[in-house]
């Protein structure tokens, strides 16, 4: 994670050491350039030729975690995708996403909660969408609204917000103690940035669909939704499930940096494909003579 101030890290430092949120320290989201680059690759076509190196490794591990399931192992993985209107949560989900099996993946977007989710506590619609053992689920919002779009709207009590923090960090233990890996992204976008991708899509009718009237009102509140984030960032990140803050301004860098961020969390991991539990030598003198 690189603070406006650089800080020197030795060149082999893991990504995911470098984009890590401190544990235990104020968050000052100012602090952080939207358009740096941290231990990224040198321009964008370095970039763009750098993620697409990335997919064959990807690919291999997903397959290795998902044949590995079939003989037991819950493991799997889950990416937590958060950030202001227009960061890139649906890019995402295109250009690094795309690199994998779409047959072993379960992706989530959550919007405002139905009359039925509203019925329920409100990790009970997350719990729904969590990916099976073997998959990689990805999520296109989460749980986390309820503690950012509720605090700068006040749809709950602060009361009632200041004990869904503890609640979310003993569910994402939970998750990590039942095989879990959980990778927290907070896409850092600029406010002029957002503001440059809003007009891109009005300027463009190809794009008019994914514009909402809405986000400019939303912009008239962008330092409180940045407080919000702060103050989530700050009591969420934990060993069992740390935050990883990723500027999004330039989008070739987000992309590549998940894209990093995935690999070492699934090279971690180490699947191995399970051993058969036949006689390999008589199935293949059996076939043979057919």
């Amino acid at each position: 994670m690189e603070k406006k101030k650089q800080r020197r890290r030795p060149p082999d430092t893991p990504l995911r050491d470098v984009l890590r949120v401190p544990e235990g320290e104020r968050l000052d989201l100012a602090a952080y350039d939207a358009s740096a680059t941290p231990a990224g690759p040198t321009g964008k076509a370095a970039g763009l030729a750098a993620t697409a190196a990335l997919a064959p490794r990807l690919a291999d591990l997903q397959d290795r975690l998902y044949a590995a399931s079939t003989a037991g192992d819950r493991r799997r993985l889950l990416l937590v995708l958060q950030g202001m209107d227009t960061s890139g949560k649906g890019g995402t989900v295109k250009h690094v996403i795309g690199l994998f099996n779409p047959s072993g993946c379960r992706i989530r977007a959550f919007k405002a909660p139905t009359p039925e989710e509203q019925n329920h506590p409100f990790l009970w619609r997350i719990m729904k969408g969590l990916p099976q053992p073997g998959e990689i689920g990805i999520f296109d919002r989460s749980h986390y609204e309820d503690v950012l779009i509720a605090r700068v709207r006040d749809l709950a009590p602060r009361s009632q917000l200041a004990r869904r923090y503890g609640q979310i960090n003993r569910f994402e233990k939970s998750l990590a103690d039942d095989g879990v890996t959980v990778v927290k992204v907070f896409l850092h976008i600029s406010y002029e940035e957002q503001r440059n991708r809003l007009l891109e899509r009005l300027d463009n009718p190809e794009k008019h669909w994914k514009f909402n009237a809405g986000d400019i009102e939303e912009r008239s509140v962008w330092p409180a939704y940045q407080e919000a984030y702060e103050i989530a960032l700050e009591r969420c990140t934990t060993d069992e499930a740390p935050w990883y803050l990723v500027p999004a301004d330039r989008k070739w860098y987000r992309n590549w940096a998940i894209s990093k961020l995935l690999l070492e969390h699934l090279e971690a991991l180490d699947p191995k494909y399970p051993p058969g539990d036949f006689d390999v030598a008589e199935c293949r003198r059996r076939l043979l003579a057919t």
